[in-house]
């Protein structure tokens, strides 16, 4: 029996303590800092996910076996680096890559040389600081429209420029060389535009065998018809239906294998979670991104269609045993409706009481950004609920959610109605 520290406090960790807890290999389930969600299903410990001492702490207190690592920046940051140093700690089963694989997301440049060198399908690119600026315009020039322009660094999703105009292009890149994304944006790759529908690819792997969880598309934009600005995602929908096994298989041959014998070649060790960031380009997969996590709000669809004990997967990728792991998926659909404060991802106000729970039916509510006021529950960032559901297929799935997210009450409350419009 396990006793295992999830580090998080999204809809992402919600959604995987959910699974974890249905394994009987779980004796204590703890989440730092969790949410008014995760409270639910373990013990909420009040300690950040950069606090390494803190997490020390609370691994040494409660006996953690096992800790699931879900969000990026204390990847990048070093948190397992940092317990496998730890004489006290080493002993202690570690889900998510170390420092050097973690640049992987922690630096678009990284990640593109790491595809250039390995073969990986993606856009034509330039990385770009002050000392070659010029070379950066002359490289916007020799694009066709749109341009695309990376922050190198983690700008919570928001570091992405895409510009139809070239003048318009050359003066973003040098704001954002200028530091219009502070640190992450002292380097930025410039990237040629690709046409098509994309969608998020997950594996686990141990660094040298993998498995591939169910594919997903999220929806980033806050508009309906993918208007308006980029957010960290609006919902999220499983299976999706252009990735049919043929298409699967070139995603496997042509990246996630590569990908997994990339890492090793180049003796990085991983562990932990790919998330292949993909777009379809007439029946062909090219990387747009690499993350080292689960996505979010995918993993609030995607943890619904895994049929095998999670904790198995977990265990295997830490101990190296993914071989000998067979995953087994849900038929059904599963998707997610995301519930965003008034404003988000604009200024948004915290705190506003909710209500309407007990109301919902057939969905299960992963908390995104939520925490108890007393025994009230209040919003506590723009990403605040995860409508999640089953169904025969997705719009089944989907009226389901949609459902629910009527009778869930906040003052403010947003959500896209429109989720699979172009599937």
């Amino acid at each position: 029996m396990l006793n295992i520290l999830v580090v998080g406090s999204g809809g992402r960790e919600h959604a995987m303590s959910w699974k974890i807890k249905q394994s009987p290999k779980v004796n204590q389930l703890f989440i730092a800092p969790g949410n008014a969600g995760t409270a639910e299903l373990g013990q909420n410990i009040p300690v950040g996910v950069s606090d390494f001492q803190g997490l020390k702490k609370v691994i040494l207190e409660k006996k953690i076996d096992l800790v699931v690592i879900g969000p990026e920046v204390p990847l990048v940051e070093g948190l397992h680096d940092f317990i496998l140093a730890d004489e006290e700690l080493k002993q202690v089963k570690v889900v998510g890559p170390q420092q050097e694989g973690a640049q992987l997301e922690g630096s678009k440049d990284y990640a593109k040389a790491f595809m250039q060198r390995h073969n990986i399908p993606t856009a034509k690119y330039l990385t770009v600081t002050a000392e070659n600026l010029p070379e950066g315009l002359a490289f916007l020039e020799s694009l066709k429209a749109p341009f695309v322009l990376k922050a190198d660094g983690l700008a919570a999703g928001k570091g992405v420029l895409i510009i139809d105009n070239l003048a318009e292009a050359q003066a973003s890149l040098k704001e954002m060389l200028d530091g219009q994304f502070g640190a992450a944006s002292s380097k930025v790759v410039i990237e040629e535009f690709l046409s098509g529908v994309e969608l998020s690819v997950f594996a686990i792997t141990d660094g040298k065998d993998y498995q591939i969880l169910p594919e997903a598309k999220d929806y980033k934009r806050i508009g309906e018809g993918d208007t308006g600005l980029n957010t960290g995602g609006m919902g999220a929908i499983s299976p999706v239906p252009f990735a049919d096994a043929t298409f699967m298989k070139k995603i496997e041959d042509r990246i996630v294998k590569p990908t997994v014998e990339g890492l090793q070649k180049d003796g990085i060790p991983y562990n932990g979670f790919v998330f292949f960031g993909l777009i379809n380009c007439g029946g062909e997969p090219y990387v747009i991104e690499y993350n080292v996590r689960m996505g979010d709000p995918e993993t609030e669809a995607v943890m619904l269609r895994i049929k095998s004990d999670f904790v198995d997967l977990l265990l295997a990728a830490a101990e190296g045993t993914m071989s000998e792991q067979k995953i087994e998926i849900d038929e059904r659909a599963a998707v997610t409706v995301m519930l965003v404060s008034g404003g988000y991802p604009g200024d948004y106000t915290k705190g506003i009481a909710m209500s309407g729970f007990e109301a919902t039916e057939n969905s299960i509510l992963f908390h995104a950004g939520t925490k108890f006021k007393g025994s009230d529950v209040v919003t506590d960032g723009g990403r605040v609920l995860a409508v999640s559901s089953y169904g025969t297929d997705m719009k089944s799935a989907l009226a389901q959610s949609y459902a629910n997210a009527e009778k869930i009450n906040f003052e403010g409350k947003y959500y896209r109605k429109d989720l699979g419009f172009d599937l």
